[in-house]
């Protein structure tokens, strides 16, 4: 039993020696560990970083870009319908019968080629050109260019609607960013305040009650805090997202001028802009030119004449087989010639016809698609008026909120200074505090609304994003 006890122990102190040196092991290759796993830096963005970051991995405009280089391919070979049909083909063929008046070759020689008493097979290419010449042509090519410019204004338009998306985006995480910032800075005051609170309590120039209500209401900006940078930290993971990034990507934002000069609008100005530059104006009309063009292109088909270029030949060997079908002379055409046809197809004239009704039936799409245009060019007057309001009304809101931020923030020092004399209460002080901070708050939204409307207002006149806010105007 000694001898077990002795061999336990010793048992013991060596794992104990043990734990010691893994522990100083691991302690030593801590540094080394972190030294080649550093801590990864947020990732510094401007907001023409995070849209020629999602200009670059947005899938939708991958397939806009594919589709707007096959219809470039389309328009560059709309050439290619002037390229005649062209088919070769060749035959085994056997006559059930021999035409009358055939004169027949003689017997060919003996082999498994004759069959059947005497029936010769024969061996007999095919090769024709044929090409339609109709008005109608000219127009198809017009369109196929029309069709290209549709998909770089289609391109275009999906490109400044990422782009809208992306500023929009962009100035909100940093409007939640400045939020966070404020409930940092109340925290701080509210901390202040506890510490004043205590002093005036050890002092003897305020109740202990002062002081259990200056700490509650500093614990309790702890979960308003919490929710607030929750909400950012979502806001950068969608954020992330769409940019094609891993949606654990920390953010750097750079911040934004917010409180820029007013800007003049001219509204008439504005709307005629609008009506020949909004991408969803521009792309409607394009829609509706090309109509235009397949109703041309309809109505040529049907009231011109076309003229039809054809070529064939038929070379048809009968034999000898074995020793003749190397020699030209032995080939014969038996249908093959030049023709030069021109027709008309008279369905065109009937008026209940197919064809006439199809041509109706887009003539009134065109007249709903006019419409249409119409509609939205109305749409778009009342959006540039609305906007041109809400940015007046934003403007004026922002210089009363610009004045109210400045009293407010006097008071806050003013009221603070007396608490901490022990002129008021705590109550005082927090509700002066609250009134600068919702002064700061509804600030700083006005000034991102505002940035967010001229984004709305620059894509719906069709100007690249940042002129009014650098220029002033759009000219």
């Amino acid at each position: 039993m000694y001898h077990n006890g002795m061999m336990t122990s010793c048992d013991n102190g060596n794992l104990k020696r043990l734990k010691i040196l893994l522990l100083a092991g691991a302690l030593l290759i801590s540094p080394l560990a972190s030294g080649f796993l550093p801590a990864q830096a947020p990732m510094r963005l401007s907001p023409d970083e995070a849209v020629d970051r999602a200009l670059r991995n947005n899938l939708g405009l991958e397939s806009a870009r594919v589709s707007t280089g096959t219809a470039r391919r389309a328009a560059g070979l709309a050439w290619n319908q002037f390229v005649p049909t062209i088919d070769l083909g060749a035959s085994l063929l056997r006559l059930n019968s021999a035409p009358p008046g055939m004169t027949l070759p003689l017997p060919p020689p003996a082999g498994p080629i004759v069959i059947d008493g005497g029936s010769q097979w024969m061996i007999a290419g095919s090769l024709s050109a044929t090409l339609n010449l109709n008005f109608a042509i000219f127009e198809d090519m017009r369109r196929a260019r029309m069709e290209h410019e549709l998909g770089l204004i289609s391109y275009g338009k999906a490109r400044a609607q990422i782009e809208r998306d992306v500023r929009k985006a962009y100035h909100n995480m940093l409007l939640l960013q400045e939020n966070v910032g404020l409930l940092s800075g109340s925290l701080e005051n509210a901390d202040r305040q506890v510490q004043i609170a205590q002093a005036n309590f050890n002092a003897g120039l305020a109740p202990e009650l002062t002081l259990l209500q200056a700490q509650v209401a500093r614990e309790n900006l702890r979960p308003v805090i919490d929710q607030a940078e929750g909400g950012l930290r979502l806001s950068m993971m969608q954020f992330a997202m769409f940019l094609g990034l891993p949606h654990d990507t920390e953010f750097e934002l750079v911040p934004v001028a917010a409180g820029i000069s007013p800007i003049p609008l001219d509204t008439a100005g504005l709307i005629s802009r609008a009506a020949a530059g909004r991408p969803d104006v521009m792309e409607l009309s394009q829609n509706i030119r090309i109509m235009n063009s397949i109703r041309q292109s309809s109505r040529q088909r049907l009231f011109s004449p076309t003229i039809s270029l054809g070529w064939n030949a038929d070379p048809t060997f009968r034999g000898p087989w074995w020793d003749g079908i190397s020699d030209f002379d032995n080939w014969n055409q038996q249908s093959g010639a030049l023709r030069v046809t021109l027709g008309f197809r008279l369905n065109g004239l009937l008026p209940f016809g197919v064809e006439r009704q199809g041509v109706q039936a887009l003539e009134d799409q065109i007249r709903i698609a006019n419409i249409g245009l119409a509609q939205m060019i109305r749409g778009t007057e009342i959006e540039i008026h609305n906007l041109v309001l809400m940015l007046e009304r934003i403007q004026i809101s922002m210089e009363v909120l610009e004045q109210t931020v400045a009293l407010a923030e006097r008071s806050f020092q003013l009221t603070e200074q007396a608490y901490r004399a022990g002129l008021i209460d705590l109550l005082q002080v927090q509700n002066a505090e609250q009134s600068l901070r919702q002064a700061l708050v509804q600030l700083h939204e006005q000034q991102f609304n505002y940035l967010n409307g001229l984004i709305d207002l620059e894509y719906a006149l069709g100007v690249p994003f940042g002129t009014l806010a650098s220029t002033g105007s759009f000219d």
